[in-house]
């Protein structure tokens, strides 16, 4: 007998797709024209919005995007099988139901009825099998492949290009079977990802890497379509008529305005040119603290620092435990962030559960460590272990070690940062120089492994602490620092395969312990989201993983 995970006969409207902060794929927007259709279906009496989330997007491709910037866009013009509404409650998506068989092994997803593409044409369970495997194919280098589908029969196979061995059928137009090598705990959670969602085969193919380029050919499936992309100006999205919730979405159009200037974007919303800004210049935000156009909003997410492991001195696990032991995250969260953010004494921040509904990851760790990882409270003493530790690694009071490079973009806090890191490094005898680039040179750069040291940072795409530790993982395509450790890797594959919920959060709980204890990055701070948003604007929403909902905007 199955049970019967999920059905909801009534329209609970969301299209929520998630997806973390990294950079990832290749080019998206430099290389495009101009282009624009006429918004179809739009609604008497809708509302046009115009919304700041970031720059020029590096891609907008579900299955190469890895930023939380694409991302919000991919999530107003997809839909996945499942996904999570304003209380962060799975509910459906694509699909009405699905069933998990006994085993845990077998999850059957059953489409809604009449589901359409932007374009009109039909949308069928064909189009999922062809999408997960498009997601494992080695040719689409896909940074979440990993993260996504290593549980799902037939990966690794798939991942060398033997893409029908992956465990993913269409018995019918409207049923969708994924069949896992393993019980997974977590995987209707996975099942929400913005790289999970369904890709036109006819489009890809036809157009390649370029598909996702033009409103012409970015055929979507969810609430908007794209109307028009002016690189350097701003993305557009109308309401798509063809959207199987389509009555339930209130605006006509939404514009991504693409700014990188934080001061840029606080002008434009300040003479009403747009309604909300996720970049506010940090320097504004003494006098906007009790503005109520002023949102500050918790975000399950950790910043930090990335080593490049492969990189001489950072290959040495002394030399790290030495520089993040050395950095005062008090400082940095209270005084240079304005209590914007909470000093990160971990890797798994709050907010992400353990196995007890209610419970807490972090505190956990607190208990079974008998404390946390850094001494918030005592910094002076883990600068004085940061000293030893580096005089052990063969640089006594910073003798002999290289002049290092520090690679950032220059948006929110991420400059004064750098400049603070450099001065705690600098009472280690470590000197640094700070390399700025733009954002769409720094996500690729990054990926690539051409740094010494950068700036790195992981939003949660769902509720489990796999998320973001398997980010450290040697085979997954979003481990910028090439961080590898073959006890690592096997305490998060035992965490990944087994169907007890115990086993999965010790078998977590030792992989954090793992990466600390060899400073495979050096956490900051656990980053919240502050914001301006008109107050006018009504029914949109934030969530906790990092992302604006504005499909069912009112004025």
């Amino acid at each position: 007998m199955k049970k019967t995970a999920l059905v909801l006969a009534a329209v609970l409207a969301s299209s929520v797709v998630l997806t973390a902060c990294g950079g990832s794929g290749k080019s998206g927007a430099q290389n495009n024209n101009t282009q624009g259709t006429e918004a179809a279906g739009t609604t008497a009496g809708g509302l046009d919005l115009a919304v700041q989330i970031g720059p020029d997007p590096e891609t907008i491709d579900p299955a190469l995007n890895s930023s939380m910037d694409g991302a919000n866009m991919i999530l107003h013009a997809f839909e996945t099988l499942l996904t999570v509404d304003e209380k962060n409650n799975i509910i459906p998506g694509q699909a009405e139901k699905f069933d998990v068989s006994d085993d845990g092994l077998t999850y059957t997803f059953h489409l809604r009825e009449g589901l359409k593409w932007s374009d009109g044409s039909d949308l069928t369970a064909d189009d999922f099998v062809y999408s997960f495997k498009h997601l494992a194919d080695p040719m689409t280098a896909a940074p979440y492949a990993a993260d996504m589908l290593s549980m799902v029969k037939g990966y690794e196979d798939a991942a060398k290009g033997n893409l029908d061995s992956l465990g993913v059928s269409a018995p019918d137009p409207k049923t969708f079977v994924v069949e896992l090598s393993a019980p997974c705990v977590y995987f209707d959670k996975i099942i929400t990802h913005a790289s999970m969602v369904p890709v036109k085969k006819d489009v890809v193919e036809s157009k390649g890497d370029q598909w996702s380029l033009s409103p012409d050919s970015y055929i979507s499936n969810g609430p908007l379509k794209m109307i028009e992309w002016v690189p350097g100006s701003h993305i557009t999205f109308a309401k798509n008529e063809n959207y199987w919730n389509a009555d339930k979405i209130t605006v006509n159009t939404i514009k991504f305005v693409l700014m990188e200037d934080s001061n840029a974007a606080y002008s434009a919303y300040r003479t009403g040119e747009i309604q909300m800004i996720r970049d506010v210049p940090t320097e504004e935000i003494p006098s906007l603290k009790g503005n109520p156009e002023f949102h500050i909003e918790p975000r399950m997410a950790t910043s930090y620092t990335i080593f490049n492991t492969q990189k001489a001195p950072f290959d040495n696990v002394k030399v790290r435990r030495a520089l993040s032991l050395a950095v005062d995250r008090a400082y940095i969260a209270n005084t240079l962030m304005m209590e914007t953010a909470s000093p990160a004494a971990n890797f798994v921040g709050p907010g992400v559960s353990d196995k007890e509904e209610g419970s807490s990851f972090e505190e956990e760790t607190r208990n079974i460590n008998g404390g946390d990882f850094f001494d918030i409270e005592n910094h002076e003493e883990d600068v004085k272990k940061a000293k030893a530790l580096l005089a052990e690694a063969g640089y006594p009071n910073g003798d002999g070690f290289p002049v290092i490079e520090y690679m950032t973009n220059d948006a929110g806090y991420n400059k004064a940062v750098a400049e603070y890191l450099q001065n705690a490094w600098s009472e280690l005898g470590v000197k640094m120089d700070i390399k700025i680039v733009e954002w769409s040179t720094f996500t690729p750069t990054r990926r690539a492994g051409d740094f010494q040291i950068c700036r790195g940072g992981w939003v949660y795409d769902y509720d489990d602490p796999s998320n973001m530790l398997n980010v450290l993982s040697s085979e997954s395509g979003n481990n910028d620092g090439k961080y590898s450790n073959p006890e690592y890797d096997a305490a998060l594959n035992q965490a990944r395969d087994t169907a007890d919920k115990t086993e999965h959060y010790e078998k977590l709980h030792l992989a954090e312990k793992i990466i600390m204890e060899d400073a495979a990055v050096s956490p900051l701070v656990y980053a919240n989201d502050f914001y301006m948003q008109n107050t006018d604007i009504k029914g949109t929403w934030h969530s906790p993983y990092g992302y604006w909902f504005f499909m069912y905007a009112t004025k």
